[in-house]
């Protein structure tokens, strides 16, 4: 359901309904971590308050069923929400409050997680719940992701006999029961029981080697139902390595999230399983490692942030401590404050302007140098670019500057590197002067389609005509070929 104003919203909204968890590394806090790292817009509404860290829950204090309804109404009526996420509901009044305002605004994509067992063994919900659970929340459910444990109590609470998993045909078996009570698609997980890696059963711990879940819904294809009217379903089998780790705090709540966020970005169910547990994986993996019992995940572990806030890179980096006294130094050079205040002795000013003037013009004339001698066109571009830059410098200069170096004899440092370069590559071509080196004939042949000699002879390539007013640097580039 969209209530949303804005037209050209595209930030996919993921609705929690769970319990907070005060250690942050499950419920509430869990959810919101995830469905910001997916880059969706996550909303809460609380069924319950839990005191519980990464050893244990050691409180729970419900919200009344009516305040949880206002919280619901609330953020549907006016953000919207694309995916609901349950997590601990706490109560069968509690889940039939939710089952009803589900219905009420036609909430159509619900992710089931429902957290019965805590990782730690804790029971969450009471038997009255589980039944409650079954009867008003499965029927709508789009998908429910029980661990094992879960999958089983379900079984028993509809009637059906506790299966024990003893190879990954069993955990099958689990899967496709609980699917037929009523959520259109199951995903068990298979954490509790990890296999070795032909499927069967490990019996020790250095035979665990894989973590089998199994997704169940319904197939693909055409044909729906079998010949005996029964609706075809499709078993996936989603395996990873198994994690020697106690770094587990929260990871169905996690897992579910990740799901939910998937789903509101518009993936399908498959692709949208996969992905959540190859989140929760590398989460497992690069767990921070707090508490002492079982700690919480790295919900960041894609996420990278920078240093500095959107449109504040240049304030960042002024104020780094390794930067701010040398930007300091150089705007409060005293050079700068004399020119800034009108103190600059004029013949200071006059020095930095000669030094300016002859940087501007030293790249353009060793572009000249370096375009002699070049194999390819490819660079043509660029050296041409240089060039247009250094005219244009030279004419806003002018003739200001131009009289300020006319008559100056006194030794300038660039200047007499300066012409230095100017012998040293006059000399190396046999000529007395850098109007000797424009006058060189270029050796290859790309570059002899381009310079014509001074009689106007030879062909110019049309290709290369665009670039021919921009080598100003070139006296043999003559007149225009029509």
């Amino acid at each position: 359901m969209s209530a949303s104003n804005d037209s050209g919203r595209t930030l996919p909204r993921v609705l929690v309904i769970a319990g907070s968890d005060s250690s942050g590394g499950a419920g509430l806090e869990a959810d919101q971590k995830v469905i910001a790292a997916h880059g969706c817009y996550a909303m809460t509404a609380t069924t319950a308050l839990t005191a519980q860290n990464t050893k244990g829950v050691y409180g729970i204090h419900e919200v009344p069923v009516d305040f949880l309804r206002k919280q619901i109404d609330a953020v549907v009526g006016d953000v919207g929400v694309d995916v609901v996420k349950t997590g601990m509901l706490a109560s069968a009044g509690t889940i039939e409050a939710v089952a009803q305002a589900l219905q009420d605004h036609k909430l159509k994509t619900l992710v089931i997680d429902p957290v019965m067992i805590a990782t730690t063994g804790a029971e969450l919900l009471p038997n009255s719940a589980s039944r409650a659970l079954c009867e008003k929340l499965l029927p709508i459910a789009t998908i429910l992701t029980p661990n094992v444990p879960e999958a089983n109590k379900l079984l028993l609470e509809t009637g059906h006999e506790e299966r024990p998993v003893q190879s990954v045909v069993d955990l099958e078996d689990i899967a496709i029961k609980v699917q037929k009570l009523g959520s259109k698609w199951v995903l068990v997980k298979g954490g509790h029981t990890p296999f070795r890696r032909d499927g069967t059963e490990a019996k020790t711990e250095d035979e665990m080697e894989i973590v089998v879940n199994v997704l169940v819904g319904p197939a693909s294809g055409k044909t729906k139902r079998d010949t005996e009217g029964e609706e075809k379903l499709q078993a996936v089998r989603i395996e990873m390595p198994y994690q020697r780790s106690r770094n587990t705090h929260g990871t169905g709540c996690s897992l579910a999230s990740a799901i939910a966020s998937n789903l509101a970005k518009g993936m399908d169910m498959v692709p949208a399983v996969k992905a959540g547990i190859r989140y929760v994986d590398a989460a497992i993996r690069t767990a921070p490692g707090l508490g002492q019992g079982n700690g919480p995940l790295n919900h960041f572990h894609s996420v990278k942030a920078l240093p500095f806030s959107s449109g504040h890179f240049l304030d960042y980096l002024l104020e780094r401590p390794d930067v701010a006294p040398v930007w300091d130094r150089y705007i409060h050079h005293p050079f700068v404050m004399a020119m800034g205040d009108g103190t600059l002795p004029r013949e200071s000013f006059k020095g930095y302007l000669m030094q300016d003037y002859v940087y501007l013009v030293c790249p353009g004339l060793c572009c000249s140098i370096r375009f002699c001698h070049i194999d390819s066109l490819r660079p043509c571009k660029r050296i041409g670019f240089v060039q247009g830059q250094e005219h244009r410098g030279r004419c806003w200069f002018g003739r200001y500057c131009c009289e300020l170096l006319q008559g100056d004899e006194s030794p300038c440092p660039i200047l007499c590197w300066f012409r230095h370069l100017q012998r040293a590559n006059g000399e190396d071509r046999g000529t007395s002067s850098m109007h000797g080196i424009y006058k060189i004939r270029p050796r290859h042949r790309p570059i002899r389609r381009l310079v014509r000699p001074p009689d106007g002879s030879g062909p110019m390539s049309p290709r290369l005509r665009r670039h021919r007013q921009t080598l100003t640097c070139l006296p043999q580039l003559q007149g225009q070929r029509n």
